[in-house]
């Protein structure tokens, strides 16, 4: 299907609605019946019916066809966040006493679930690092259910080898879950590489305004049709009819969204690349990165995240550096309209937490909508202080 098809007019029977450009919203919690047979029917498959909004609502399931065509997947299903998405793919798929291989360092709540939430119900993992498919392939067990990857991190961009990955799943039956979000459906398709299940932060990029909050799955209707019938009805993280269709209409403008944040973002890592105050630049469609040549071949373009390092003596240098700034904020997330930095010299020294990891002199930026040129100058006259 074209993409402009999806992004337009798949799922909106508009000649149900008045033939409405817009699709309504059916902000309703509940659903009547005109006589009991009707009503007795729609209990056979809430996930079909219409019977309560927890379950089916039209204005929902107009998004979920939308994420499933874009991801190249039998069907989907939308959560009131990302890490409600997370939770229901990897939760739908172990037991006490199975076993997760997982990518070190992934998205903190997701490393959270694993190392916390599901441990206290016996489930055990191994976190490994995911450039290097032997390890991961040697961590996998006799109970291991689930290998799940995160390409490209988010922080620190590393990647896995999607085909390579899927092949191992495969071989030791195991369920392979990806969190996709850093390039969305249009630049990278894991269930074409083989991934059983892609979970996309929809509050990024599908949404495109930093003004929701949601997550999605997409995989095969029986993998789906598994979540729904538990963990989906049963946790009940749903998303609002109102946050469905606001979704909807960013949709309208991802390619244009995105093909502009993925083209000033790369010209911008290119220019900090050749700065003789950068360390190092962390772009995987620049040559200098290590896995450029995989990320080339599994991912179309990057969209406008990606991380570099300032040359600093020290965490009051890049402090210095990010006074300096008038023309991006500082904040999580990334995605919409605005250009963000995220310094993880704020991670150290906060009272009653370990300091990161992560080096302090990383910054991870986002390039949005803006004149990357407008965005250049304040980045090049804020590195004049170092």
């Amino acid at each position: 299907m074209h993409l402009s098809d999806i992004l337009t007019h798949l799922g909106e029977e508009r000649a149900n609605y008045f033939n409405a450009v817009a699709p309504p919203i059916i902000q309703t919690s509940n659903f009547a019946f005109p006589n009991l047979k009707a009503f007795r029917k729609a209990f056979e498959d809430e996930m079909d019916a219409h019977l309560y909004s927890r379950g089916n609502n039209p204005t929902v399931k107009i998004l979920r066809q939308k994420i499933a065509a874009l991801e190249n997947a039998e069907d989907a299903l939308v959560f009131g966040s990302g890490s409600g998405a997370i939770a229901n793919a990897v939760i739908a798929n172990v037991k006490a006493g199975d076993h997760i291989v997982c990518v070190k360092s992934p998205y903190s709540w997701t490393q959270h679930l694993i190392s916390n939430l599901l441990a206290r119900f016996g489930v055990e993992h191994t976190f490994v690092d995911g450039k290097d498919t032997s390890a991961i392939e040697s961590a996998i067990k006799d109970n291991t259910t689930v290998l799940y990857l995160e390409s490209p991190n988010s922080a620190t961009l590393e990647i896995q080898d999607l085909s390579a990955c899927a092949d191992i799943a495969k071989k030791h039956n195991l369920v392979s879950i990806i969190d996709a979000t850093y390039a969305s459906p249009l630049y990278q398709r894991p269930l074409d590489l083989g991934i059983d299940i892609s979970v996309q932060t929809c509050s990024k990029y599908l949404n495109g305004h930093s003004d929701i909050v949601a997550g999605a799955i997409s995989s095969s209707k029986a993998m789906i049709r598994k979540i729904f019938n538990t963990e989906y009805m049963t946790l009940g993280g749903i998303i609002s009819a109102q946050d469905a269709a606001m979704i909807i209409r960013g949709l309208r403008t991802l390619e244009i969204r995105l093909e502009r944040s993925s083209e000033s973002a790369l010209l911008i890592a290119q220019r900090l690349a050749r700065h003789p105050k950068i360390a190092a630049v962390h772009h995987p469609h620049l040559p200098s990165y290590p896995q450029y040549e995989l990320a080339k071949k599994q991912m179309k373009k990057c969209g406008g995240l990606f991380s570099f390092y300032l040359k600093a003596e020290a965490i009051e240098d890049v402090e210095r550096f990010f006074h300096k700034l008038q023309r991006f904020l500082l904040a999580v997330s990334w995605g919409g309209h605005e250009s963000l930095l995220l310094p993880y010299c704020a991670f150290y020294g906060i009272p009653g937490r370990e300091d990161t990891t992560v080096p302090w002199n990383m910054i991870r930026i986002y390039i949005g909508l803006e004149d990357p040129e407008w965005l250049w100058e304040d980045l090049e006259q804020a590195l004049e202080v170092l």
